[in-house]
C-alpha cells in the first residue's frame, strides 16, 4: 500500500473534482474558491517549498519571489508548473492543479501573495 501525504491526497482529490476553466472564461470565473485558493496556498508552501526554500527564497529550485520571477513570462511559468522542467527536479503537478489553478498561483507568487510565514 502507497501511503500519500495528507495534502497530497487532498490537492488530488481537489484536481479530480475541479476542471480547468475553459478559453475565454473571465478571470473571476477561473478564480478557485476560498477553501481551494487555501489548498493551493499550503500547495505552494510545504511541496514546493521543500525545494524552492519555505519561504520560497530558492533551495534545489529557484527562488519564487515577486523579485525573481519579474522578467519571467507568467505563461511560461504556468508551463512549468503544469508540464514540469524535463531533465531537472521539477517534476508535473497536473495531477494536482488544474492549468486555471496554476495561473491564479503564478499571479499570486508575482503580487509576493505568497510569502513566507
Amino acid at each position: 500500500m502507497v501511503r500519500v501525504a495528507p495534502i497530497v491526497a487532498a490537492a488530488v482529490l481537489a484536481a479530480m473534482t475541479l476542471a480547468a476553466a475553459p478559453t475565454g472564461r473571465a478571470a473571476d470565473e477561473a478564480t478557485p474558491d476560498a477553501a481551494r485558493q487555501r489548498e493551493l496556498i499550503t500547495l505552494l508552501r510545504q511541496d514546493c517549498g521543500s525545494c524552492h526554500g519555505m519561504r520560497l527564497t530558492g533551495g534545489l529550485g529557484p527562488a519564487l519571489t515577486p523579485e525573481a520571477l519579474k522578467y519571467r513570462p507568467a505563461e511560461s511559468l504556468v508551463a512549468t508548473i503544469v508540464s514540469g522542467r524535463p531533465g531537472t527536479a521539477m517534476p508535473p503537478w497536473r495531477r494536482f492543479v488544474s492549468e486555471a489553478e496554476a495561473q491564479w498561483l503564478v499571479a499570486q507568487m508575482m503580487a509576493g501573495a505568497t510569502g513566507g510565514r
